[in-house]
């Protein structure tokens, strides 16, 4: 694959690769992959920029900023993807002595308009992908691909390219879930910890820097119960272990558990359970 050194975009050797095969030729004329390129080093930004087709462009090292109709200036990092497309106007680049590392492929064809229909996030926001070994191989196949200027190539990149955007979205949404699905994890397991000590939603919430309401959904969602009535149900499934297997009193049982009131708690247990400790204890003990 050849590479040429253009001092204009670039103070690396770049890569920009337009294939010169006939479309007709082409299986997959839904897809057709129009130009590609790897500008590493990229010094030099774009502005007031226009296309006629839609393009994905991917950062792997670097920085500078993304805006779209003159909008809100947005930053751009290792790890950035964003997209261009007919219809607007771009700035786009590194900063004035800056540069970043940049792949890009350009399409065209009715699945372009599904893409970004069904498949990838809102048009003009500046997105975050998790770099690694395994996508820069991908990029650089397609790049391969490209670059063989054959029809039956060009059609796979096509394929390779649409399997990599639903991994590029998906992936990194998965990452986002995990992330969200770990800090729940974390606070369910700070409330039982806890749940001696009568935690209080703000103490939780100072723990894990996060705010009250935020808080509140989280535990609603991952428990289907609002945050007090969360403590409380721990707290009763401790005491019915507790009436089981120990002589404690109700009132010993209550102060353990965080409950200072004997009837309030003995109140609660009866609106989870149906019964109260003592008849729990008679009913379910030997």
């Amino acid at each position: 694959m050849s590479k040429y050194m253009d001092y204009t975009i670039s103070r690396s050797p770049i890569r920009v690769l337009t294939p010169s095969v006939d479309t007709t030729r082409l299986r997959i004329q839904s897809a057709i992959l129009v130009n590609a390129g790897h500008l590493p080093g990229r010094t030099t930004p774009r502005s007031n920029a226009t296309f006629h087709h839609w393009a994905i462009v991917l950062i792997t090292g670097g920085s500078g900023t993304y805006r779209v109709n003159q909008e809100e200036v947005q930053t751009v990092q290792a790890g950035s993807w964003f997209c261009l497309y007919p219809g607007a106007s771009f700035d786009y680049g590194p900063l004035p002595g800056e540069y970043w590392d940049e792949y890009y492929f350009t399409c065209s064809g009715a699945r372009v308009a599904e893409w970004r229909e069904n498949l990838l996030p809102a048009s003009g926001i500046v997105q975050e992908w998790r770099i690694d070994e395994i996508m820069l191989q991908r990029m650089e196949n397609m790049l391969r691909l490209i670059d063989s200027g054959t029809p039956d190539h060009l059609d796979r990149a096509a394929l390779q390219l649409e399997s990599f955007l639903y991994e590029l979205v998906f992936d990194e949404a998965g990452v986002e879930e995990a992330k969200r699905e770990r800090l729940a994890e974390q606070i369910i397991e700070d409330i039982q910890r806890l749940r001696h000590l009568p935690p209080t939603v703000e103490q939780i919430a100072a723990i894990h820097h996060i705010s009250v309401s935020t808080l509140r959904r989280i535990v609603q969602k991952y428990t289907g119960y609002p945050f007090n009535e969360f403590v409380h149900r721990l707290r009763t499934a401790e005491a019915r272990n507790i009436l089981l297997n120990t002589e404690l009193s109700v009132k010993e049982i209550g102060e353990r558990l965080g409950y200072s009131d004997m009837f309030y708690f003995s109140r609660v247990f009866k609106r989870i359970t149906g019964v109260s400790p003592r008849e729990y204890r008679n009913r379910v003990g030997p």
